[in-house]
């Protein structure tokens, strides 16, 4: 730990990271929480682990940002600033590099929050991406279609999970999608659409070494749950398996081409049926949808945790991942009926956590064999669709 208490201004215009707040304050240190006039009064804030709450509105100029911010930073001197979640990462970049503040810059940020500029760039230096173009000029689009089979993805470059996702069968789809697009279509890429299994890979790196991995394995892919329903799981991957030694060189190797110093990552790759993986996304942050506690059922580690000890250790700091187990966790996760779900029903000794959401049914199991995680994940996801199950259109863009 450093010798005096640090600042940290933590980020958050989604309501994420509670944890994340409340290890920094076990660490020492003075807890400033910058996030929207729409939730900064919400209950669910760890009001014990946070010192001022600072409140700006959600479509603050850049200029204001700036200059409120180091409004701010007149009577507190802001050792870190952290970004909670993906869509604060930018942000949090130009607040570090405006104040001179240590930590990831805004080049690097493009990296971690672009989807085009991550796949250019991993392109460039020979990693395997699923086929892509930008979509700001129609004769690179019309020639891009002219040699990509499809179907095809229209992604949004800087929206996180399945958010505003298109799919197209046809020449005719992809171009009334990016027209429908309009002045907006510059935000967006266009890929080809990959079948096959999708893995995330969730890393702490410290000091440009990645110091532990997580491989998991979705059952049907996140874009697949969100437009088509079903339901949700994820498991961990034999740990002596082929496809996890893979996993950990590609995720190695990505994040060093993608420069990053410090901090976590979610990636996410798939396996396609022609028997290659590709990259898919990254982020600089821990996984959603209850994956940080996946992890953490089966290890013992907490990303959030982590995170923030990472951040107090800082350039001149250390850090060390502690003794961890390296059991195998799932999870299984449903929209849900009822309102509050009943899941006493489901009591075998490998459930080690119940998901309290409105409207969710969720269960996260941990056992020493992988096998085990699979069965009761298949078991349990065949038996949601029967007590639980409910689906809900997927949303064009993020929500709190």
């Amino acid at each position: 730990m450093p010798d005096t208490p640090l600042t940290v201004l933590c980020v958050a215009t989604y309501e994420k990271g509670a944890e994340f707040l409340r290890e920094c304050k076990r660490q020492g240190c003075t807890v400033l929480l910058l996030t929207t006039e729409a939730l900064k009064d919400l209950p669910s804030w760890p009001r014990e682990a946070i010192d001022e709450v600072f409140a700006i509105p959600a479509d603050i100029s850049r200029d204001a940002l700036l200059k409120g911010v180091s409004h701010v930073a007149r009577t507190r001197r802001l050792d870190r600033i952290v970004a909670l979640d993906d869509f604060d990462v930018e942000t949090a970049a130009l607040l570090r590099e405006h104040l001179r503040v240590p930590g990831m810059g805004e080049s690097t940020a493009r990296y971690f929050r672009d989807k085009l500029a991550m796949r250019q760039r991993a392109h460039n230096q020979g990693i395997l991406v699923p086929p892509f173009t930008s979509v700001v000029n129609d004769a690179d689009v019309n020639a891009y279609l002219d040699g990509v089979p499809g179907p095809w993805l229209v992604k949004p470059r800087s929206q996180a999970a399945a958010i505003g996702i298109k799919k197209a069968e046809t020449r005719d789809q992809v171009w009334q999608h990016v027209h429908d697009l309009g002045d907006m279509r510059s935000f967006s890429l266009l890929e080809h659409f990959v079948a096959g299994d999708i893995y995330h890979v969730d890393s702490i790196v410290w000091d440009r070494q990645v110091v532990f991995t997580a491989a998991h394995r979705y059952g049907s892919p996140p874009w697949t749950v969100a437009h088509q329903g079903g339901i949700f799981t994820t498991s961990t991957v034999d740990r002596a398996s082929e496809h996890a030694q893979v996993l950990d060189a590609l995720n190695r190797r990505l994040l060093d081409t993608l420069g990053m110093v410090r901090g976590v990552t979610h990636t996410e790759f798939i396996h396609g049926h022609d028997g290659r993986f590709y990259f898919l996304e990254t982020a600089a942050r821990v996984g959603g949808a209850f994956i940080v506690d996946v992890i953490a059922a089966a290890t013992g580690l907490n990303l959030w945790h982590e995170w923030a000890k990472l951040e107090v250790a800082g350039e001149h700091g250390r850090y060390e991942v502690p003794a961890h187990r390296e059991d195998y966790a799932g999870l299984v996760l449903s929209l849900a009926r009822q309102e509050h779900p009943d899941t006493s029903g489901y009591d075998d000794p490998e459930i080690v956590q119940r998901i309290d959401l409105p409207h969710h049914a969720g269960l996260i199991v941990r056992s020493d064999s992988p096998a085990t995680v699979q069965a009761r994940l298949d078991d349990y996801a065949r038996r949601f669709l029967e007590d639980f199950y409910a689906s809900a259109p997927a949303p064009d863009r993020a929500t709190h």
